[in-house]
């Protein structure tokens, strides 16, 4: 933990995880309160400095994890946020994202509904249009993933589709309907993965769909420059979420992250200037890139 985002230290031994993490198990698709450590959000260490002021944001997979960290994040950077979330058990988590984004002296929005159904998609940007008064940021970042030790002969087809349709099939639809609404100046940000490049056997399904987005995003970066619109990605290491304890096999949990370089797990807070530089003017020569935040494990 730091002070803020800006005080020099050991990133080895920053969150003191190095050592592993109790193992510890949820059923999908996880929530905050219950890990053991929780999850750094930013909460106490953002510290903003008006890159987004009045701009108007959609970040998918708002309630918990990287996308909470984001809504933070920008909201303390001065923009209003709209987060979307899965299902009810996920309405505790949604509610203190907002409370955060509030606490900014921002508009929160929260609207749940499952994203791999093409018109909760539609009507998600419809919302944000509605309650927020535009969009200038979209950020695609709810995914589904489920670890399957036996690889390919572990997955079914109704997984297969659950994925592809949440991870890419999603990504499409929101973009397609956010398009009319964006203006000069105005970002996609999808979020990649360290499985897009380096990909576990365990993860085929979601990998396949990471490796998509990062091609999805250099295609769209392509297409939308001359309307002065860009693209980028993300693409996280392994990450302290509620989705680890929820997805992985019993007995994994505990080493999480620990194979990469710098030995441990990456917390949401730590990917959210991320997203706030691809956001910002200060990106402002780059589209159609994917910066990785993976703790050391290479992207190319």
């Amino acid at each position: 933990m730091s002070e803020d985002q800006h005080t020099q230290q050991d990133p080895t031994t920053q969150y003191g995880q190095r050592s592993g993490q109790p193992n510890q198990q949820q059923s999908p698709p996880g929530r905050t309160g219950e890990m053991a450590p929780e999850p750094d959000h930013g909460e106490e260490t953002y510290r903003g400095t008006g890159k987004l002021d009045g701009k108007k944001a959609v970040i998918t997979g708002g309630d918990s994890g990287i996308g909470r960290a984001v809504a933070i994040a920008f909201a303390r950077e001065g923009a209003d946020v709209l987060i979307s979330y899965l299902g009810e058990e996920e309405d505790a988590d949604a509610r203190e994202t907002v409370r955060l984004v509030e606490a900014a002296g921002r508009t929160g929005v929260a609207v749940r509904g499952d994203i791999a159904d093409e018109g909760t998609c539609h009507e998600l940007i419809d919302r944000a249009v509605r309650d927020l008064g535009g969009i200038d940021i979209l950020v695609n970042n709810a995914a589904y993933q489920m670890a399957q030790d036996k690889g390919i002969a572990g997955i079914s087809t109704e997984q297969f589709d659950r994925v592809f349709k949440t991870n890419l099939y999603a990504m499409f639809w929101l973009c397609k309907a956010a398009l009319p609404h964006l203006g000069e100046g105005a970002t996609i940000i999808n979020t990649s993965s360290i499985q897009a490049f380096d990909p576990s056997p365990q993860l085929l399904d979601y990998a396949t769909t990471k490796a998509g987005i990062a091609n999805f995003t250099k295609a769209l970066a392509a297409d939308l420059a001359d309307r002065g619109i860009r693209v980028n990605a993300v693409a996280p290491g392994p990450i302290w979420t509620p989705l680890i304890p929820a997805t992985m096999p019993e007995g994994k949990v505990e080493k999480f992250g620990q194979d990469t370089p710098l030995g441990r797990p990456g917390q949401p807070a730590e990917l959210a200037p991320a997203y706030v530089f691809f956001a910002s003017q200060e990106s402002s020569f780059v589209t159609g890139e994917i910066l990785g935040v993976t703790g050391g494990r290479f992207t190319k």
